[in-house]
């Protein structure tokens, strides 16, 4: 199934039904009064988390819902029936935003969460409502309310405790091959993984966390070049990233260079984001010579001035990866503790992924400007090129 983890969708809730005008007519009772009932609550929209799911792709080809409106009251007092609810599964990890506001309505993290983004209209009243001492026979009704209508935007983002961060054929896909049971496909060449993966990390029995794959950056990612950075917003619900170095790049450049470029992105990308708990894995060390091997770890650990923690690893023959993944489990295992102590550090948390959302939405969004303002360049230049003054030149002759 296609990866989408954005779509533009809009909901309408349903009107109210509107209030009746009746009086009760019935033989042998003279001026029986009115009983005009009333309408019907208009149905809302809702959006539901639903853990079978891992895409957008449907709201892609069916971007408009409506809920039903409220039938209109009756006579003998009857009221008119509700509008029935408009349900939307969407998957866990969906974050969903008012586009005319830019207000983030809510971020469905718990399977089975419901969130309300339309209001249903509300009822009209019948003419019984008006009924009063000196206003026995009132033929004053009221009209439903209209429903909510919303342009929202959808962001969906993988819960995954740890990050992957990487040049492309750093082994981002290799290593989590390697620590879990997830396959994802490995090869080659550049841009191998085109969408994240999820991975379970289970160090031992109970005791697991989640890991996510990305694809690739590249030097000039935050401006568009190669798959973007649109991915790097799956990072921002981690607790810790690992940015993985190839100590043996196919094309010879400098390992301290290439890891270089990927913290220069993040930091353009998201300064909260580059912020976070960070772990230095220098990867294919089996390609080295054995004697080389400390002293170039050691080079570029210096060269990039790395104050955290930095492991030797080889992905493919999963020599590290054991204590890599017992090491940060326990450091999840002990930032989870802390958050049940103290409460105040829950709320840390959650200031700073919003942070990190927003600031991933606006450069995003940044991005998108800025490309549909070359492409519209480029057209206006085309259009130029193709215009020429002779072939609007007209010869008039005048003959007799």
């Amino acid at each position: 199934m296609k990866f989408v983890d954005e779509a533009p969708i809009v909901v309408f809730a349903g009107d109210g039904g509107g209030g009746c005008m009746s009086f009760w007519r019935e033989k042998f009772i003279a001026e029986g009064g009115p009983d005009g009932g009333d309408g019907g609550d208009g149905g809302s929209v809702y959006l539901e988390a639903d853990v079978n799911l891992n895409t957008l792709v449907d709201f892609r080809y069916q971007p408009k819902y409506r809920a039903e409106s409220g039938k209109s009251g009756k006579g003998a007092n009857c009221t008119g029936a509700k509008g029935f609810d408009k349900v939307l599964k969407v998957p866990v990890g969906t974050t969903v935003i008012d586009v005319d506001t830019e207000e983030v309505l809510g971020d469905m993290r718990v399977a089975g969460e419901r969130l309300r983004v339309a209001q249903g209209g509300w009822h009209g009243l019948g003419n019984a409502r008006f009924k009063s001492s000196v206003n026995r026979a009132p033929r004053q009704t009221t009209k439903g309310s209209e429903g909510e209508m919303r342009n929202l935007k959808l962001e969906m983002k993988v819960l995954a405790d740890v990050g992957l961060l990487g040049l492309p054929n750093a082994g981002k896909s290799c290593f989590i091959r390697s620590v879990s049971a997830a396959k994802p496909k490995v090869a080659n060449y550049p841009f191998t993984t085109l969408v994240p993966n999820l991975g379970v990390v289970q160090v031992q029995k109970h005791r697991s966390f989640v890991v996510a794959d990305i694809p690739g950056l590249i030097e000039g990612a935050s401006e568009g070049a190669g798959l973007g950075i649109r991915f790097l917003k799956h990072l921002t619900r981690c607790r810790a990233l690992l940015h993985l170095v190839d100590m043996s790049p196919y094309d010879g450049t400098d390992p301290a260079e290439n890891a270089q470029v990927i913290i220069d992105e993040i930091n353009l990308f998201s300064p909260t984001l580059a912020g976070r708990e960070r772990w230095l894995l220098l990867n294919k060390t089996d390609l080295l010579p054995p004697d080389e091997v400390e002293q170039r770890c050691q080079d570029v650990v210096d060269k990039l001035g790395w104050t955290g923690k930095v492991f030797n690893i080889s992905a493919i023959k999963g020599e590290g990866t054991r204590e890599l993944s017992g090491q940060l489990l326990d450091y999840l295992e002990e930032c989870w503790e802390l958050e049940k102590t103290n409460p105040e550090l829950i709320e840390q948390e959650n200031e700073a992924q919003l942070a990190m959302q927003a600031e991933a939405r606006e450069r995003i969004e940044q991005l998108r400007h800025l490309y549909r303002a070359q492409k519209r360049a480029i057209k206006d230049d085309k259009d130029e090129d193709d215009w020429d003054e002779d072939d609007y030149d007209v010869e008039i002759v005048y003959e007799p």
